[in-house]
This record gives structure tokens, sequence and C-alpha cells, in this order.
């Protein structure tokens, strides 16, 4: 199979570089960045804002007394978010990768903090860190963590993409050290978008197949495990139950299931119009938040939805164009990275949302309300646009 372990082998003198392009300066040289991208970007966030603002009215009515409460801190939440997206767009990405280990050594210090006295519980899960007034999910941060340590991991020594003991084993036991934790949070389908990232990375990098294999039997029977751990009574349980058949508690583990599938149906092909959801006036609960997709469909109907996924498989064809055109490895895995964390986001939301999977915590990019997955979201695309600056001169990119 081939990969980047393949094009940068030191042993294949003609094989294709993947090394720095770099200025006679000893600079990376930049361009003006991927026009395409931004715009998509600043789509999907300016449509997020009305949607929060339309998703959280009455819920925001009703808790805060102002119907502007989660519209304000979204708004928030967005300029701060540009400033990630374009700060990072400057930032020659290099730096970053230079820098992982540091990056991924703060990334599982703040998973660890989830354990700490600054943690903080929702709905039975201890997915937060809060200080003060500020509240993040370090599980979300600790996916780009990943993504930037993996790219230097494999780019530094690229022969040890097929070497079980030396790196294979290493990188995946340092992976674990995010995954177990966020897991015991719990929180499961992070852990999963996490190993299911990584297993991406690998795939682009070129891991060879029997090694792909042995991992998607781990993978599967790591899940087996879980469902048998977790079928008796607990959080995880009520879950899953609402997902094999979420009619069946309606009124209990189900509710938010049923309600979200609810206000798909009444949206039907066409929608009942923007701010005209009924499911918002609270009886889907925090429709502001990971469920934000089931009143889009309420409001715009399965049209609606359509353009939405558009706009999504354009911004993933764009990301993955951007990969390809990376001066080098570590570029090219940082970009599939995100772009594979990207797709899969929008997947397992969809699915959730759907009742294709047991509903779990997991935002939808730049439409949700929350200021971590915003942050996250804008971040990666700002390396995103950075890598983009300094593509190949041969990529045929204008």
């Amino acid at each position: 199979m081939s990969g980047i372990a393949g094009d940068i082998d030191p042993k294949v003198k003609k094989k294709k570089s993947w090394r720095f392009a770099r200025s006679k300066a000893g600079k990376t040289k930049a361009g003006s960045g991927d026009f395409f991208l931004t715009a998509l970007v600043m789509i999907l966030v300016i449509f997020g804002v009305i949607m929060v603002f339309s998703a959280s009215y009455y819920t925001a009515l009703n808790k805060q007394g102002t119907p502007y409460y989660y519209l304000e801190r979204e708004l928030m939440y967005a300029g701060s978010g540009l400033l990630f997206f374009f700060g990072l767009a400057m930032i020659d990405y290099h730096k970053l990768i230079k820098h992982a280990t540091l990056i991924y050594i703060l990334a599982v210090l703040l998973v660890m903090l989830t354990y700490s006295p600054v943690g903080a519980s929702y709905n039975n899960a201890a997915r937060w860190i809060q200080i003060g007034s500020i509240t993040i999910i370090p599980g979300e941060f600790a996916k780009l963590g990943l993504i930037i340590f993996s790219a230097w991991w494999l780019t530094k020594k690229p022969e040890r993409i097929n070497e079980p003991v030396h790196g294979l084993l290493p990188l995946l036991a340092l992976s674990v050290l995010v995954v177990v934790p966020v897991y015991l949070q719990p929180s499961t389908t992070t852990a999963m978008t996490i190993l299911l990232i990584l297993v991406g990375i690998l795939f682009v990098a070129g891991i060879r197949f029997v090694y792909l294999i042995l991992l998607g039997a781990a993978g599967g029977g790591a899940v087996l495990l879980h469902m048998i751990q977790e079928s008796g009574s607990g959080y995880r349980s009520s879950r899953i139950a609402s997902f094999l058949d979420p009619f069946a508690d309606a009124q209990g583990s189900g509710y938010q299931v049923v309600q979200g599938l609810y206000a798909l149906a009444s949206g039907g092909i066409k929608g009942l119009g923007l701010g005209n959801s009924i499911q918002k006036n609270l009886y889907l609960p925090d429709p502001q938040n990971d469920f934000i997709l089931a009143i889009i469909g309420e409001e715009l109907g399965y049209i609606g939805l359509l353009v939405l996924l558009a706009v999504y498989l354009l911004l993933i064809w764009r990301c993955t164009k951007i990969a390809l055109s990376a001066p080098d490895a570590a570029g090219m895995l940082t970009a599939s990275g995100i772009t594979i964390m990207l797709a899969i986001q929008v997947i397992l939301n969809v699915m959730v949302v759907t009742s294709l999977m047991p509903p779990t915590g997991i935002a939808l990019p730049f439409i949700s309300y929350g200021g971590t997955a915003m942050w996250l979201f804008m971040m990666a695309m700002g390396i995103m646009l950075s890598i983009s600056r300094r593509r190949k001169p041969d990529s045929g990119e204008e």
C-alpha cells in the first residue's frame, strides 16, 4: 500500500520527496491561502449563529429571562473563533509541528483536569473544566492535539509507520493517555472519534493492510466489550436503550431522540419556515446544542438539510484538495487528520439526530452552540488555511 512511508523512504532516492518547501531565505513561502475554504467557513459560522438564535429563543427566555442569552454568547464565541482562525492562518504550521510534543502534553493535562476540583459535571458526565465563568471541553482539543502529534511522529522518522515495536505501539500507547480518560468521563463518542482520527491518519500515512486489519479487529472487540459491560443499568445503557427503541420510553431515556424525530418529521420537504419550529418551544431539550440539526430540518425542511450537507461536502472536498497539495508530509498528514475529524463529526451528529446511533454529546461543526466546538474547528480551519498558503507550486491551485 502506497503512502508517505513510500514517498519519503530515504533508501529510495528517486522517489518523490515531501521535504519542506523553503525559500532561499530559509522561510516557508506563503501565498494568499484558500479563499474558497474561507468563504465556506464564514457561511457555516453565520448560518450557525442564525440557527442558534432561532433554536434557543424560547429556551433562553424560559431559563435566562431574555431570548438573546445564547445569541450573545454565540456571537462572542464566533468572534473569538475568527481570531483563532486568522491568527493560526498567519502562523507557519511547521512551528506547530515543531512543538507537537508540548501541544500533546497540554492536551493530556487538560483532559486530566476534568478529574480535578475544576472539573464540572452535567447530565451524569464529567467532561468539562470550569474556571470562573469559562467552561471548556478538553476532550475536543485533544482531537487536534493528537492530529498534530501524529503528524510529527510519523514524519520525524517515516519508517516507523510499519514498525510495530518502535512506531505503531508507542503511538497507540500515547493516544491511550487521552482516549481512556475521555472514555471514563464518560464520553464514548469523543473517545471513538479520537481513535477513528488516528486510524485515518495511519491509513493515509501508508500503514500496511495487515496492521489496519488488526487495528480494526481490536477496535471491534473493544466496542463489543463495551456493549457487554454496559448491558446492565447505568448512564451508557440508557443511551443504548433509547437508540434501540426510543419510543419504548418516550417520556424518559428516549425523550430527546423522539422529540428530535418529531421535529424532522414535521418539517417535511420545505420546512415550517425560519423561526417557526414547534419542538423548540420547550419540547426538545437544549435544541441549540447537539440536536440543532433537528430544528434546522423542522424549519428549513429536507431541502435545507440537503443544502447544509452540500456545504459540508464542499468544505470536506476543499480540505482534501489542501491535503493533496500540501508542501510536505507533515502538512499532508495534518490536513488529512483535520479533514477526517470534520467528516467524522458531521456524520456522527447526523446519525445521532436521526437515531442511527445512541445519543451522545457530538457537536455539529460551526453550527451547534458552544465555545469549545467553535474554537476547535476555527483553529483547525486556521491551520488548514496556513497549509494552503504554503502549497506546492505545481499543485495547480491559484
